[in-house]
């Protein structure tokens, strides 16, 4: 069973309008690098500099990795769309609840599979 188009196309919407912002965000973060950011790179004359600067790239390179994590959610959703399988679970193949998909259009698992994934 697969949703019809006029189901999906709100939710195609709203993902690539996520993937934008999201793309947006990741730029943006890239930008703010204290290694990759010109002008943070010749301000040296503080001691402190060279560890506020490591904590900085490592701060944004943490929130990075879950934009990256976010992006590849979102993508995979676009494609499982385009492929006509949205909403099945990868594990069992059956329907992902409705609700389920409402609170989060990117999920590939059902309840029932996703409670096996986590550790006891």
């Amino acid at each position: 069973m697969n949703y019809p188009p006029k189901v999906l196309e709100p939710i195609k919407d709203f993902l690539e309008e996520r993937e934008k912002k999201l793309d947006k965000q990741k730029t943006k973060l890239y930008k703010e690098d204290p290694f990759t950011n010109s002008d943070s790179l010749s301000d040296n004359a503080a001691i402190d500099t060279g560890a506020s600067r490591k904590f900085g790239h490592a701060t944004l390179e943490a929130v990075g990795t879950e934009l990256e994590k976010m992006l590849i959610n979102v993508r995979k959703a676009l494609t499982y769309i385009r492929l006509g399988k949205y909403g099945m679970c990868e594990e069992c193949g059956k329907m992902i609840d409705t609700d389920r998909l409402a609170i989060d259009p990117t999920v590939t698992l059902c309840m029932t599979c996703a409670q096996k994934k986590i550790p006891a």
